[in-house]
């Protein structure tokens, strides 16, 4: 599938300001929608609704066996549409309303009991994992569409990053101090009211993006369709594609597996709940000040080594908890210090992946001569809920192993598997993330160079080799 420039690339690729802050609002909306889940979902299932922690892990990982089919096919959907607002847009605004109605569907889970809470709790989080992909894939597949420029990318993703970081540090600093606000001491009702103020949010952000923010790269009206066969052949095809998922998908699993655990961690294995706020509010700073800096340092160190120093962060959180753990375990400016060097690396690792994604986008274009912004975003959407449901599934699966029991003083060997989990495990992840970076991907300077030169010269003719 070719792609027709609406203005040349070369005189009119810069992104505007207020389409980057547009753009970026749409994600403040989005991401109160997901924090909410990724940090509380857990916590919210097995305390406040009453579900066991493994059946919980294990519902995480069978919704995204879920996902795995209908992510890519998203991804095809959006790429054969053609609307007078684009192909990204509408769904965009069709996937804020439908996800909104299932966000509060999932925080209404406590009014049940008995068996149907488990029917129930299954149903709608799978919904809602699919409804989310409707307005993520389309949101996130916009990039390659605004500029072709890797500087102009590196800029424009800084944005919707920062506006996301906020939304998870306001979320993961403050969402239990508004739990019991709303709720009053009842904290089903404070997540059902909380999930209510962030459908208002949502919808208004997902406006803005609709009526400010438009693609400058878009598909013709007589441009082939993509078929189910395209879709496969575009993921398989494609081997800078499937080492991402193995850089990405190892590195966010750390970091979830951090922000998952924390707030048992300090509750139950510290003994301070009140720590938790304090890390979180850190992390999201930090991970406002990485989004922050990383145009900048992409332009003073080698692009190659940016994968790596974004590692080494999460690496270094693990050594700061270890230490604290023997040494000060109640301290909060170590719990701080460990939640912002955690989320500085990973500011650096969403602005990173979102680019190299869109490199990856380029790579299959000069490979197949098939261009499908959507299908390979869609691979971002799966892998970033994968991460979460394999976290989530390890965070149930442990705390089952380790003897946890809501509620109640856990007892010595829980508090010390609580640690490893929080600790050991995502530090061995990340190394892995960084093992697979530097032994196979490649979409470096003079190659990533070759890429951009060939699609632009020889739009729609696969390259050889």
């Amino acid at each position: 599938m070719t792609q027709t420039a609406i203005d040349s690339p070369i005189r009119d690729d810069k992104v505007e300001l207020s389409t980057k802050i547009s753009y970026g609002l749409g994600a403040l909306g989005k991401d109160f929608a997901c924090s909410i889940i990724y940090i509380f979902l857990m916590y919210y299932y097995t305390d406040v609704a009453g579900l066991s922690a493994a059946f919980v892990g294990t519902l995480f990982l069978v919704a995204r066996l879920v996902d795995a089919v209908t992510d890519p096919m998203m991804g095809l959907v959006v790429d054969n549409t053609r609307s007078r607002f684009g192909k990204f847009r509408p769904w965009i605004l069709i996937g804020t309303l439908v996800n909104s109605f299932a966000l509060i569907a999932v925080f209404s889970t406590h009014m049940l009991t008995g068996p149907w809470l488990y029917v129930y709790a299954a149903v709608t989080y799978i919904l809602w994992g699919v409804t989310y992909t409707i307005m993520d894939i389309p949101y996130w597949s916009m990039v390659p569409a605004l500029s072709s420029r890797r500087p102009e990318r590196e800029r424009l993703v800084v944005w919707p990053r920062i506006f996301a970081s906020i939304a998870w540090m306001l979320m993961g600093g403050y969402g239990l101090w508004a739990v019991g606000i709303l709720g009053d001491g009842n904290e089903g009702e404070g997540f059902f009211y909380l999930s209510l103020a962030i459908v208002v949010s949502f919808f208004a952000s997902a406006l803005i993006t609709f009526f400010m923010v438009k693609e400058k790269f878009s598909t013709s009206q007589q441009a082939a369709k993509f078929t189910f066969s395209d879709v496969k052949n575009i993921i398989l095809s494609n081997d800078q594609l499937k080492v991402l998922i193995g850089v990405v998908l190892t590195f966010n699993i750390a970091i979830q597996l951090i922000g998952g655990f924390a707030i048992y961690y300090y509750t139950y294995a510290v003994g301070r709940e009140d720590l938790f706020p304090t890390f979180a509010l850190a992390s999201g700073a930090a991970e406002i000040a990485g989004v922050f800096v990383f145009p900048w340092l992409c332009r003073v160190l080698p692009r190659r080594k940016m994968w790596l120093i974004a590692c080494a962060f999460p690496m270094l959180c693990s050594v700061v908890l270890f230490f604290t753990g023997v040494f000060s375990p109640e301290s909060a400016l170590l719990a701080a210090i460990a939640g912002g060097v955690l989320k500085f690396g990973g500011g650096l690792s969403n602005g990173l992946s979102t680019v190299m994604l869109a490199d990856v986008v380029d790579y299959g274009e000069y490979r197949t001569g098939q261009r499908s912004e959507s299908i390979i975003f869609s691979v971002q959407t799966m892998l970033v809920k994968f991460a979460g449901a394999l976290s989530g599934f390890f965070i149930g699966i442990g705390l089952s192993v380790v003897g946890y029991t809501p509620n109640i003083e856990q007892s010595e060997e829980t508090k010390l598997g609580l640690r490893f989990m929080m600790i050991g495990t995502p530090f061995i992840l990340v190394i892995l993330s960084a093992l697979i970076y530097r032994s196979w991907y490649k979409l470096h300077d003079q190659f990533q160079d070759r890429v951009i030169e060939h699609i632009t010269t020889q739009k729609g003719q696969p390259a050889q080799g």
